[in-house]
């Protein structure tokens, strides 16, 4: 069980799921919080402030991927979302509008679980200072404490996992890194997982759109992967 609870939104619109969900997760010793449409969603992500959501794609008044857009308007709170098996464009959109993690229709609750709490544990890995002090690249500005990035003092807003990968990348000082690598190492996932590595670039593309100005420091190499270029950009 965990000392302390962290609390969960859970937005699914099929009673059965969503049941066995909040009984699962408050097995755990999770805080859990329920809604079974997309209006009541952002209703209920507003009063609870949760610290993660579980987002069904296919819901009610408002679908899934509009209550990912709005909560990435003003929160970068980890979401994973659940989507159809044959809902590949749902997920590709999903994680291109910021959600951490998907998982396709039926699942195991206790894989859903087990990806909720590494989620949840790197977060807050990072959060807490994994790398003490401030870092200043360029226009860029990072606080490894605070957990914040900014470009030309704007806050950039990035998600738990687009920090992750922006840290991996600055932490390798240079080296490329493959996108399996990135993969195992900021999602945590086996080859064998539901992920794949168009999950790292479609990641990539949402961090250097937040970088902006400093977005070229995100190199492609091509076949082989990634890497951060900390060296003055070309003008």
């Amino acid at each position: 069980m965990k000392s302390a609870k962290e609390k969960i939104l859970i937005v699914e619109d099929e009673r059965d799921i969503r049941h066995a969900l909040q009984y699962n997760l408050k097995r755990e010793g999770y805080d859990v919080v329920c809604a079974s449409d997309g209006k009541a969603a952002l209703a209920a992500f507003q009063k609870s402030k949760p610290d993660f959501v579980i987002l069904d794609i296919m819901l009610p008044h408002v679908d899934g991927l509009e209550v990912l857009r709005q909560i990435r308007r003003e929160s970068s709170t980890p979401v994973l979302i659940l989507t159809a098996k044959t809902k590949e464009m749902d997920r590709i959109l999903g994680l291109r509008l910021g959600a951490d993690d998907y998982m396709v229709k039926p699942f195991s609750v206790g894989e859903l679980i087990a990806r909720i709490q590494g989620i949840l544990r790197r977060a807050s890995v990072v959060s807490d200072g994994a790398a003490d002090g401030q870092l200043t690249i360029g226009s860029m500005q990072v606080d490894w404490a605070r957990y914040d990035v900014a470009i030309s003092g704007h806050p950039a807003q990035l998600t738990p996992k687009e920090f992750a990968l922006l840290k991996l990348l600055i932490d390798a000082k240079g080296k490329v890194l493959s996108r399996e690598h990135i993969l195992e190492s900021v999602w945590g996932h086996d080859k064998q997982s539901q992920l794949d590595t168009r999950t790292v670039d479609q990641h990539i593309a949402r961090l250097r759109r937040k970088l902006k100005g400093e977005r070229e420091r995100i190199a492609t190499v091509a076949t082989a992967g990634y890497k951060f270029v900390s060296t003055p950009l070309k003008p």
